[in-house]
């Protein structure tokens, strides 16, 4: 199946370059006078990409939170011929190797021709989302309801989670050192939770309140329970509790010790009658994640070693020691290069080699929204169809005008369609992995794909934009000087 999928994709890329010759003509190139990426695509070049679409959707359908993604994506790897690093590790050219930080993050590399002094070719994303996670003394009674207390992970708007079916997902660990995984939800056949807004019956003296005000985060209690314990007191919370402990071997004190979300449970679904669009929760930033993990398992052979690095905890500023902003990437490269060199190792070879590297941080990031059209300046504006979009925020924030020069002529080359995005001054913003890793003295440029709806529990994507996102990620990986 692999094998006929990547033959569909050698026929498909020498269309695209067919294609790329209108594009010329119509001055896309140059001009950037630029049509929708729908406009002349082929019959098999279109099922390409949806073909692409269905893989992407039943992924993260199933890996919605980083510890789901980091299960899946080692299952993917494996599958695909990746194996663990170990300390017995050969680095030989074309060796697929990936590793795990807590299992929160997780690298997929393949070792390149190339000396790992003369720098690595990585692509970045992070595969947390906005969520709901539970306090860690969640459980209490309300009114005869069972009810968890949630903190928002993320940026988010309030409202958007009430009357909406959850799935709680995570682990539980014990002291024992046992680990409990937790999925309710996702299946049809299990119970969701949810957040209950007031009717519209009763709720009239709050319809003057504002927005920001009408849903508190403190408001976003799930019930998770209703039926009183038969044979104490009575409680709906001991009720829960023998549940817990009869299906996990749980306490209500283990529950400290757990990392359990609240997460949209709906199955991603096709938009529209022309199904060109993908709702779906998490596609900020997994859609970057999938592609960029996707792209590298098709990676035979480069001249580079190029990694897919997944990191956690962007949404909260790239904290702890399995986001950005920890030593775990430095860490990773200079043990590579020491399995490389032995006693040969030395501190400024291995800061050469991060100068050397070329990092492309994928994120998604907001679209022209139709309804709302003037949150944009639209003469800086991605929008959803029309390619990967080169992020250029101004105020020091971009890559130098080399770097987007060299990834201008690496998107071109390869007759991948590309658009700029600068949000609108003074009013908008948002940030990604990419500065951790400038800051290490990387070249380092920041990619994304518009959405609509994003950060809210389903974001929209253009299928063909994910398509090309993995085109130019395959493009960056294979690339040889």
């Amino acid at each position: 199946m692999k094998l006929r999928f990547m033959q569909l994709i050698v026929f498909v890329a020498a269309s695209f370059q067919l294609n790329a010759w209108a594009q010329v003509d119509s001055d896309c190139v140059d001009a950037l006078e630029c049509e929708s990426s729908w406009i002349g695509l082929s019959e098999v070049e279109q099922t390409a990409v949806f073909q692409f679409a269905e893989d992407y959707k039943a992924f993260i359908h199933l890996a919605r939170t980083e510890l789901s993604f980091v299960n899946e994506a080692i299952a993917f790897a494996q599958e695909n011929g990746f194996e663990e690093l170990t300390s017995s590790t050969v680095l030989e050219p074309g060796t697929k190797i990936y590793e795990v930080n807590r299992d929160r993050t997780i690298s997929l590399m393949v070792i390149g021709e190339d000396s790992l002094q003369n720098g690595f070719h990585v692509i970045g994303s992070h595969i947390d989302s906005p969520r709901l996670d539970l306090k860690g003394r969640p459980l209490y009674e309300g009114n005869e309801f069972a009810l968890f207390q949630t903190n928002y992970h993320g940026g988010l708007k309030y409202h958007q989670w009430t009357n909406l079916p959850l799935a709680l997902m995570g682990r539980i660990d014990k002291k024992d050192g046992s680990v409990v995984d937790v999925s309710i939800g996702l299946d049809v056949n299990d119970p969701i939770f949810m957040i209950p807004e007031l009717s519209p019956h009763v709720d009239r003296n709050r319809n003057s309140q504002t927005l920001a005000n009408f849903i508190e985060p403190e408001d976003l209690d799930p019930i998770v329970g209703h039926i009183p314990d038969q044979i104490d007191d009575g409680s709906v919370v001991d009720h829960v509790l023998d549940f817990l402990g009869s299906e996990y071997g749980v306490t209500r004190a283990d529950l400290v010790s757990a990392e359990l979300a609240l997460v949209p449970a709906g199955p991603p679904r096709d938009m529209g009658f022309d199904r060109g669009l993908i709702a779906a929760y998490g596609q900020d930033d997994r859609l970057a994640s999938y592609v960029s993990m996707r792209a590298i398992t098709e990676i035979e052979n480069p001249q580079k070693t190029t990694m897919a690095f997944l990191v956690d905890n962007e949404e909260v500023g790239n904290r702890n020691n399995t986001g950005a902003r920890s030593d775990h990437f430095a860490d990773l490269l200079s043990r590579l290069l020491f399995a490389e060199l032995g006693d040969d190792y030395r501190e400024p070879l291995f800061r050469s080699a991060l100068r050397n590297t070329k990092f492309i941080s994928i994120d998604v990031n907001p679209g022209i929204n139709p309804m709302n059209p003037g949150a944009w300046e639209t003469g800086n504006a991605p929008r959803l169809g029309y390619g990967v979009n080169l992020k250029l925020y101004g105020q020091g924030n971009n890559a130098n005008s080399e770097f987007v020069a060299w990834t201008r002529g690496l998107l071109d080359d390869n007759d991948i369609p590309w658009q700029t995005a600068t949000y609108r001054v003074g009013s908008a913003g948002g940030g990604t992995i990419g500065g951790e890793f400038s800051r290490q003295d990387i070249e380092v440029i920041d990619f994304g794909v518009p959405l609509l709806s994003i950060h809210t529990p389903f974001a929209v994507s253009s299928k063909v934009d994910v398509y090309n996102l993995y085109r130019a990620a395959l493009a960056f990986y294979a690339f040889e000087e």
